[in-house]
């Protein structure tokens, strides 16, 4: 009876002895250490990058150094563009999702008229 694969071929040498390999070579910590170090140059940088290079937008902060006209015109810019979005993402639904998104985009419409009343309201410092 035939086998329908054939036998590998005998490798000339085993694993242990073989020059190449990383982790049967007398040299194997200096690969580790090697591999260890490149791992870290390639991936660690990346979340320290991340983090340092560029600060958060520092309105968005619990920072006393923004003003209250400052702070409610930027408010009223959002909720003017959530507005916008939401009418534009109404568009593509279907008529029962429609009147939701309609909906939202009613509430954060009215929100931004409060704001912007509100900003009406603020006394400009001199």
């Amino acid at each position: 009876m035939k086998k329908p694969t054939p036998n590998p071929p005998e490798s000339e040498a085993p694993i242990a002895s073989d020059p190449t390999s990383p982790y049967e070579s007398h040299d194997s910590k200096k690969f580790h250490d090697a591999a260890e170090r490149a791992l870290d140059h390639y991936l660690a940088p990346t979340a320290l990058i991340m983090l340092s290079a560029r600060e958060p937008e520092r309105m968005y902060l619990a920072n006393p150094a923004y003003n209250t006209e400052s702070l409610l015109a930027n408010a009223s810019e959002t909720l003017g563009s959530a507005s916008e979005m939401l009418s534009n993402f109404a568009a593509t639904l279907d008529h029962s999702h429609r009147k939701t998104a309609l909906g939202i985009a009613q509430v954060v419409m009215v929100a931004e008229l409060a704001v912007n009343q509100a900003l009406d309201h603020v006394e400009l410092q001199p």
